[in-house]
């Protein structure tokens, strides 16, 4: 049996490692780098305000809803609910010659 030199299995061993490793990574110049991460940042920054204006709306719009449930819910408006769920006044049923149906 023949032996290979252990300098070729190292060569070799050092081959398979470079191809396994995959392409060089990118060697752009720092200003070019520096650019693209200010970028990045400056479209967090952008998404930070957009989210936060969001959470905004959404609680302006909590705050509005409470109100209208705290209004729906006022006693002089509970005639007009107490009919068993069903609304005493469709105000989407046709309206006869004389004005809406009254249930």
């Amino acid at each position: 049996m023949i032996r290979p030199p252990t300098s070729s299995i190292g060569l070799l061993l050092l081959l398979i490692g470079y191809a396994a490793a995959g392409p060089e990574p990118d060697l752009r110049p720092r200003a070019v780098r520096s650019s693209a991460c200010q970028e990045h940042m400056n479209l967090h920054n952008r998404l930070d305000v957009v989210e936060k204006k969001v959470e905004d709306t959404v609680e302006k719009l909590e705050v509005e809803i409470a109100a209208l449930l705290g209004s729906i819910e006022d006693p002089k408006w509970s005639p007009l609910l107490d009919n068993a769920g069903k609304t005493a006044v469709d105000i989407l049923d046709e309206p006869g010659p004389w004005g809406p149906v009254l249930n």
